[in-house]
């Protein structure tokens, strides 16, 4: 009695584990996976970066002037769309407007196993000290874009459209090679075209890049010496995702009892725990030996009630 109130509890939470389990196993499948490992990658965007020195009239003092506009890096996501960036301090002292675009944007952005990063530059013109009138460079519009993907071959596109002028000059671009444009008594910059790079796991593209040398000489301004770079874009390889773990299987429910008569599926008896001698069995199940067992048996019973018939009698006389 005790033996069976015990055993339908322990049958009851067995199934309940195993229902537990079969419950679990589609929601452990579902479940979103998650990007690990060491290399995350990344992505970075800009649509001006300067690095110029400005040499004072008479070169009495150097003045570098290192400025971005809209410089956006990843892991984070980010974006920005400022339209125009200034230096302090080069025009007596005054706000000076390096650029003014009628669009500006840089993104960057890695995720799903991809770094990717897009800038894009509308209408814009830069100037440099000692040129408050004149266009360093004028663009209609430029573009840069960098993917790397896990997997995949990284990919870099830099595009120029429209018409280009370089201090009030129109230029025609070419991909071979420098473009040199020079103004007397004002100076000659450098263009390169859409320089791209890529390797196994990273890509770079930038639209416009410029070598200037030029010297006004006006508002205490001599020489302006350095480079500008127009909407840039880079990338590194994330790790691909890892796949999400398979689910244990559920677990599976021991038999407590067996049907009386059944067989033990692995020929093993139940009550002994060895095998049973499969050959000189009778149909009985008995051995070779019993014969002899079950003759011996008869004469010892046959002695014994001949002896208690002797006995009564002799008790009864």
């Amino acid at each position: 009695m005790n033996s069976n109130t015990f055993r339908m509890p322990v049958r009851k939470a067995a199934a309940a584990t195993a229902a537990t389990a079969l419950l679990a196993a589609p929601m452990a499948l579902a479940a979103p996976a998650h990007a690990t490992g060491g290399g995350e990658g990344r992505a970075t965007a800009v649509v001006l970066r300067t690095g110029l020195d400005v040499s004072l009239l008479n070169k009495t003092a150097h003045v570098p002037l290192k400025t971005s506009l809209n410089e956006v890096k990843a892991p984070a996501s980010a974006e920005e769309t400022a339209l125009s960036v200034e230096l302090e301090g080069v025009d007596k002292g005054r706000p000076f407007q390096v650029l003014r675009a009628d669009a500006a944007t840089s993104k960057a952005t890695v995720e799903d196993g991809t770094a990717e990063a897009r800038s894009n530059l509308v209408n814009a013109k830069v100037h440099v000290p000692g040129l408050p009138l004149l266009s360093l460079i004028e663009v209609e519009q430029v573009t840069s874009k960098a993917v790397c993907e896990a997997g995949e071959q990284p990919v870099a596109e830099s595009n120029v459209l429209g018409k280009v002028t370089v201090l009030g000059k129109k230029v025609t671009l070419s991909a071979g090679g420098p473009t040199r444009v020079e103004v007397p008594g004002v100076g000659d910059v450098s263009l390169e075209l859409s320089k791209t790079h890529t390797t196994s796991r990273t890509a770079a593209a930038t639209a416009l890049q410029l070598k200037v040398a030029v010297n006004p000489l006006k508002l205490n301004v001599a020489e302006v010496d350095g480079e500008v770079t127009l909407v840039e874009a880079t990338c590194e390889t994330p790790d691909a995702p890892k796949a999400p773990e398979k689910p244990a299987p559920p677990a599976q429910e021991e038999p407590q009892d067996k049907p009386a008569g059944e067989k033990p599926a692995d020929g093993i008896s139940a009550q002994s725990g060895e095998e049973p001698a499969q050959e000189n069995l009778a149909a009985t199940g008995g051995s070779s030996t019993t014969p002899y067992l079950a003759g011996g048996a008869a004469v010892l019973l046959a002695v014994g009630a001949a002896a208690t018939m002797a006995a009564r009698r002799r008790s009864k006389g």
